[in-house]
């Protein structure tokens, strides 16, 4: 069932914690063996609300698709297997999502939410406990996710659900005059005192395998919709005497699904959010939290800076006393200490050395090394090139497949031509050269140590160290020449 976003209300007294269930340590001498968990995810919803062609839970959230969110907090618990429930047309699904450690159960036509762990249960082998949860609800924590699940490895039925202020739509937990779960109802098929509850149904749930598998079983399509639901199974389960315990999300907004595009964003804002968050408590500086993204891993070293609209993607690892300007992307890079990235640079795949610095306005693509206190300025692309201590670019270059030794002085417009057409050439540059502006290196070429080149040549052949190379039209003035004007 999908559920929208909405904010935490304050539980009640009494509301069970994320946490729950006693730990089982073995005795001396002895091996204590986990109950196996199996995992299943139904990820079949169309998302008709979304208006893609793209299956629901692959559109990105933090640069990863929305299951995969809901996957990888499933892996933290160690499962031994995990079944991907996809609908008709989701086979980019199975496409995105393949892994050792995952099953695919296809579901057509979509008949529920039962009916799809029940498309999923001759996956698994039955033994054990097992976990349900939905995979539009990207933001699901793997401490509510532990607590359910250890509630079935005890035996017992685990239920996540949440306090919101507003249910709508969602299906409400009733409970008998003792507080004890007693079923679920979805809205559409509430009585009015029924609607009145505020204790929601999250989708998550974890019980004994071969209990889930004889309640599914059973189940029948008798509602409003006329679909196998899921929640059915709380009932059963009472009525069987089995314990229910409930275990309530300490925020709302962990369990909120993902149904429209609105709701994608205001997801991504909560994630982000937080994860600004947890920087700052770490110590990294900030300037607005609501103007912060990253979409993979992040790391920062003491007093680092972040100024508004900067995109962090991939692995970036950030060292002390690094600054960021504003509104630069980085993916998968690494900047050493005390190196400063100046405002609307893009760096993709490169190392930066201490005490560099890079843009405004620059492009570092992949393959790039810059060495300690380099400098590359404003306008300037380096592509699988490396650049040793103290070389600088600082104005409107173009460094492709080269190495430029300590202290080399490229200047304003140049480039290195790197390709024929067909192949790539590397150029080298020794130690305290000096390239003049608007030169081309046509690689292959080397340029030796302690070398200059003359402003606005081309150098197609190696330049001796030490020495100055240049090439050079001779220059005429034609006397008495008239600049053409427009006719009247």
């Amino acid at each position: 069932m999908a559920r929208p976003l909405r904010p935490a209300v304050a539980a009640a007294g009494g509301g069970a914690g994320i946490i729950s269930g006693s730990t089982v340590k073995p005795s001396v001498g002895l091996r204590f063996v986990p109950t196996p968990l199996d995992v299943i995810i139904l990820a079949a919803g169309q998302g008709k609300r979304m208006h893609s062609a793209q299956p629901k839970v692959l559109h990105l959230l933090a640069g990863k698709p929305l299951v995969t969110h809901v996957i990888d907090a499933a892996r933290a618990l160690s499962p031994r297997t995990i079944c991907v429930v996809y609908g008709h047309g989701g086979e980019s699904v199975r496409d995105a999502l393949a892994a050792s450690d995952i099953v695919f159960a296809l579901q057509d036509p979509p008949r529920g939410t039962g009916d799809a762990v029940r498309c999923a249960l001759p996956k698994l082998k039955g033994d054990g406990a097992t976990l349900v949860v939905l995979g539009d609800v990207p933001l699901v924590s793997i401490e509510s996710l532990a607590a359910v699940v250890d509630t079935a490895r005890n035996g017992r039925l685990g239920l996540l659900t949440a306090k919101v202020a507003e249910p709508g739509g969602l299906g409400r937990v009733l409970r008998d005059p003792y507080g004890h779960v007693r079923g679920i109802v979805e809205a559409r098929d509430a009585t009015p005192e029924q609607l009145e509850v505020d204790e929601i149904n999250t989708g998550v749930m974890a019980a004994p395998s071969r209990a889930l598998g004889r309640w599914v079983a059973a189940l029948k399509p008798d509602n409003a919709q006329r679909e196998y639901y899921l929640t059915d199974v709380i009932a059963m389960a009472a009525s069987e005497g089995m314990a229910i315990e409930a275990h309530r999300a300490p925020d709302a907004r962990d369990v909120g699904g993902v149904n429209d595009r609105a709701q994608l964003v205001e997801a991504e804002r909560i994630l982000q959010r937080r994860r600004a968050d947890a920087l700052l408590r770490a110590g990294t500086w900030i300037a607005d939290p609501s103007r912060f993204d990253q979409r993979g891993a992040l790391s920062c070293g003491r007093d680092v800076r972040i100024d508004v609209g900067c995109v962090f993607e991939g692995d970036v690892a950030l060292g002390d006393g690094v600054t960021v300007g504003a509104y630069c992307v980085l993916k998968d890079a690494k900047v050493e200490a005390g190196a400063t990235i100046a405002p609307f640079s893009v760096i993709e795949g490169a190392t930066i050395g201490a005490s560099a610095r890079v843009g405004p306005y620059a492009r570092l693509r992949p393959g790039t090394v810059l060495g300690e206190n380099v400098h590359i300025g404003n306008f300037v692309e380096v592509k699988a090139s490396t650049l040793g201590k103290g070389a600088k670019a600082n104005h409107l270059a173009y460094v492709g497949d080269a190495v430029l030794g300590a202290n080399v002085n490229f200047g304003a417009g140049a480039i290195t031509a790197n390709y024929d057409g067909a192949n790539k050439h590397r150029t080298t540059i020794g130690d305290n050269a000096h390239v003049g502006s608007n030169s081309v290196l046509v690689a292959p070429v080397t340029v030796g140590a302690g070398a200059t080149i003359g402003g606005g040549s081309t150098i197609a052949r190696d330049a001796p160290p030490g020495s100055l190379t240049l090439t050079r039209a001779q220059q005429v003035t034609i006397a008495g020449w008239t600049r053409p004007a427009k006719k009247e």
